[in-house]
């Protein structure tokens, strides 16, 4: 019987922090107007196993998308807190899909994962791992 390996070892990521002037909200709606949500003709002709379909689509849509959003601030009202924070997905899913047929570890990454959050002074962060230092 085989047993399963692990492998450990520390990467260095350059992380990027920018505290906008402007509230939460204002940062929220400019950009989810600015990305739109990933077409989903593409994960539901995938589903389908329509390839020509989901690259059709893939092919038109813009140069960034949203795969995602979670409401990281309703997670934290379980903890008694009122937080305004959203955890995206955001990328171009041509250029994960490049990424990761050559690297399917590099998945990981992309799409990036990026947060928007309220701190104390009421000010709009947004944080992620800058993509060039994750990719090398």
């Amino acid at each position: 019987m085989t047993h399963p390996s692990t492998v450990c070892r520390p990467i260095q990521v350059e992380h990027v922090a920018i505290e906008a002037t402007k509230p939460f909200e204002a940062v929220k709606a400019a950009l989810e107007s600015l990305v739109p949500p990933l077409d989903a003709a593409i994960p539901e002709a995938l589903r389908r196993g329509d390839i020509v379909r989901a690259n059709q689509a893939l092919q038109r849509g813009p140069e960034l998308a949203i795969f995602s959003a979670r409401d990281h601030g309703g997670l934290l009202r379980t903890a008694g807190l009122a937080r305004h924070a959203v955890q995206y997905e955001i990328g171009n899913p041509l250029t994960a899909t490049r990424m990761t047929r050559h690297r399917i570890a590099a998945a990981l990454y992309a799409p990036l994962r990026v947060v928007l959050y309220e701190n104390e002074a009421g000010r709009a962060v947004f944080e992620y791992d800058r993509p060039s230092s994750l990719f090398g």
